[in-house]
């Protein structure tokens, strides 16, 4: 049987680290889509405060199963 996914942008955002800034997204998106089949790291980057990492955002592409 063919399937067909889509993808949506997201920006997850941490104090504590890059990966934790996407899992914040995943959890984010893991409340209201369904059938999330993969993750795409799309950036990262940070904001900087006093000479020190401020906070940590991650860009990704999640991929998820349409119903039909």
């Amino acid at each position: 049987m063919s399937t067909t996914a889509k993808v949506i942008e997201l920006v997850g955002n941490s104090n504590e680290s890059w990966e934790d800034a996407a899992q914040t997204a995943l959890n984010d998106a893991d409340e209201t889509l369904e059938d999330i089949s993969g993750i795409k790291i799309v950036s990262q980057t940070a904001t900087v405060e006093n000479g020190q990492i401020d906070q940590y955002k991650t860009v990704l592409h999640v991929s998820f199963q349409l119903k039909r």
